[in-house]
């Protein structure tokens, strides 16, 4: 029978208790003869090691807390497998999850049997519908799941679903560690795939089951982070208007129509004429007519009322969290151009390096 290549699940996790047994229940429950599950202690304080015990894996505790880069990369360097599997302490794999990893690799080229082929890395996305029930997180999921599935062939393969082969990725140099943006290293090292020749594909059928626990405060929270740490990468790039994956044209549209919306009724209520407050109905119902397909993903997730207060929070509040993200991580860039200027003693106007890491 046709050799099947064994698979090492590389889980990084910092604080993550309250989730934690659930993540490991499942990923141990598709673990099979020569796979193996290993989870990579980040510092935690929280009694996530005594979680983490209780199941048979495979515990590589950093000691002191280095990042999810450096954990899924210590991970890595401890695996046995032929294929390397990255996933998050807070999803949850259904059923078959670990069978769809070979089944994609092998579709698209890649045999351990065969001298392993063309590099090829293949991610997955989250569940449309998310672990645990709740307005935030249902929008979250669903969110996640339209714009990670719209192309094939991504410009990144997100960590919380992420197979390449192991040969893949120790000639890769695995995620940068020195990046200094939290939540952005898997984009980053779906990049450096790239440029190394490895060929990033899309399966929509691998996903897993996201466990958010959000409420509006928490939603609004990993808006503005997103939105912080990817504007500082992309500014760092030069691709700061390019269509990626959840940060998207579709949202940047929307954002743009906000903000356009918004300058229009404070217009009316500094002049105290209402010539401009008609536009407003008008730039909000374009950014929904935009995102009409992340609209039917809404309502695929959870009916057309779901959708309805969907839209509605995506087009009247979310931006409001996603352009202080905006703001916030432009400054972070300056601040990074203006220190790199100090450092080698020119005026701002004289620099012309990228102020970040290679990727």
């Amino acid at each position: 029978s046709e050799y099947a290549p064994s698979v090492s699940v590389i889980i990084p996790n910092h604080n993550g208790a309250a989730t934690l047994a659930a993540c490991l229940e499942a990923a141990c429950a598709e673990a099979g003869p020569g796979d193996e599950v290993i989870v990579v202690d980040d510092g935690s304080t929280d009694g996530s090691v005594a979680v983490i015990r209780r199941f048979p894996c495979t515990l590589v505790e950093l000691g002191r807390r280095r990042g999810a880069a450096a954990a899924r990369n210590a991970g890595a360097a401890r695996a046995r497998g032929d294929v390397l599997f990255f996933t998050d302490a807070d999803c949850v794999l259904p059923p078959g999850t670990l069978e769809r990893v070979r089944r994609a690799l092998a579709e698209h080229g890649w045999s351990p049997a065969h001298g392993g082929g063309a590099p090829v890395a293949v991610g997955g996305t989250y569940t449309l519908r998310p672990y645990d029930r709740g307005f935030f997180s249902a929008f979250q999921s669903a969110f996640v799941h339209h714009f990670e599935t719209k192309r094939r062939e991504p410009d990144y393969l997100a960590a919380h679903a992420l197979a390449i082969p192991a040969q893949t990725f120790r000639e890769s140099g695995g995620f940068p560690e020195d990046l200094g943006l939290p939540m952005i290293e898997d984009v980053a090292f779906s990049h450096r795939l790239r440029q190394r020749g490895c060929r990033l594909v899309l399966e929509p059928d691998l996903q897993v089951r996201h466990i958010f626990n959000y409420t509006l405060a928490r939603s609004l929270v990993n808006a503005f982070r997103k939105s912080r740490h990817w504007t500082t990468y992309s500014l760092r790039r030069g691709d700061i208007l390019a269509d990626s994956g959840t940060a998207s044209a579709e949202l940047k549209w929307n954002g743009v129509c906000w903000l356009a919306g918004l300058a229009c009724a404070l217009a009316t209520l500094a002049t105290g004429r209402a010539a401009a407050l008609p536009a407003v109905p008008a730039l909000l119902a374009l950014g929904v007519l935009i995102n009409r397909s992340l609209i039917r993903a809404w309502v695929r997730a959870g009916g057309r009322c779901f959708a309805f207060l969907a839209a509605c929070y995506y087009t009247l509040l979310y931006p409001a969290a996603v352009w202080s993200g905006v703001v916030a991580g432009t400054a972070a860039f300056l601040g990074e151009k203006v220190r790199a200027c100090t450092r080698r003693g020119a005026s701002p106007g004289t620099s012309s390096g990228s102020g970040g890491p290679s990727t």
